[in-house]
């Protein structure tokens, strides 16, 4: 039997352009359906060639109305986009509290255009578990770019640099000190920082420290990260922006970094899915397994402290069936 043959029907239909096919796949990631391990599987080798671009950056620096202008700019290139909005968990449901259908402006017959809002369930950095994965699926897919944005907790979201190529972080003038935004790890994962507000006063003086900022620094892998100016009320400096984008995407492509990135993300994510499986496996298993319980029962009585339980289970059995 040929791999076409054996191809899932939903990763079919995906690869064919069905929207609602990908929305179901998309919500079944979301909720761990065993069923998704076979049609990931089957789209893989099907991925790998749209750039991922994440935007960053803390609550209400406009990175919503930053990204339709984006959306708006890339239709106008006759490039097809997905949209991943990642946002903050509901307490009482686990889903998600903001929606694309209210933050995001789109034509409903536009199939160029694809949104999806998820919850971001308690993970940090800013991004869901699955926001990978789904955007892998949009990857599949074929839209040509592929924007992640992140909760914006009130810190820079790092773990974008796990899922995207290009990494956006937004700010505004009159943020806070910007010396200090160097201590939350801007410049670890900032491929382009984007002024936006910039009709506010002091947007001029914000884009010229951050320049200078950025001047000093040493870089990333030889790229210097770029610095533009953006408006959404005054719709302005989107193309700039974009352009900036293009110029690190043909970066990666010509020092080959990119390469390199993507190693060290499919790395990272080997590592994340084995962490998660062996947990849950061993929290079930501490449960249930009458010598794994002794091995708490030694913890909870301080005959041992919990960094010498676990070397116990790393040597022994607790990994292995």
């Amino acid at each position: 039997m040929t791999r076409a043959a054996r191809m899932p029907p939903a990763a079919r239909a995906i690869l064919d352009g069905d929207r609602r096919a990908l929305a179901r796949v998309i919500s079944q990631v979301e909720n761990r359906d065993p069923k998704v391990a076979a049609i990931s599987r089957a789209l893989y080798p099907k991925t790998g060639g749209t750039p991922i671009i994440g935007i960053t950056g803390p609550l209400g620096v406009g990175k919503s109305s930053l990204i339709n202008l984006i959306v708006a700019r890339l239709r106008e290139l006759d490039r097809s986009v997905g949209v991943v909005a990642v946002d903050p968990s509901s307490p009482f449901s686990g889903g998600s509290v903001l929606g694309d259908r209210i933050r995001f402006e789109r034509r409903a017959d536009d199939a160029g255009v694809f949104f999806r809002s998820m919850a971001s369930r308690g993970e940090a950095g800013g991004v869901a578990a699955a926001t990978r994965e789904v955007a892998r699926l949009m990857d599949a897919a074929g839209f040509d770019v592929v924007l992640v944005e992140t909760v914006g907790s009130g810190q820079v979201d790092i773990a974008i640099r796990d899922i995207a190529s290009t990494s956006v972080v937004v700010l505004v003038p009159h943020l806070g000190d910007e010396v200090q935004t160097l201590k939350a790890g801007l410049f670890e994962i900032a491929d382009v920082f984007c002024v936006n507000k910039a009709d506010l006063p002091g947007a001029d003086l914000a884009r010229k420290d951050l320049s200078e900022l950025v001047g000093l620094g040493a870089g990333r892998s030889g790229w210097t990260p770029l610095v533009v100016s953006t408006s959404t009320t005054q719709p302005s400096g989107v193309e700039a922006l974009w352009t900036a984008v293009e110029t690190h995407e043909r970066f990666l492509d010509s020092s080959g970094q990119r390469g390199i990135e993507e190693r060290r993300r499919l790395s990272a994510e080997i590592v994340e899915l084995v962490r998660e499986r062996v947990g849950r496996e061993l929290s079930v298993r501490l449960d249930r397994d009458p010598d794994l319980r002794k091995v708490v029962d030694d913890v909870v009585s301080r005959k041992i402290d919990p960094r010498e339980a676990a070397e116990r289970l790393e040597r022994g059995s607790a990994f292995r069936r």
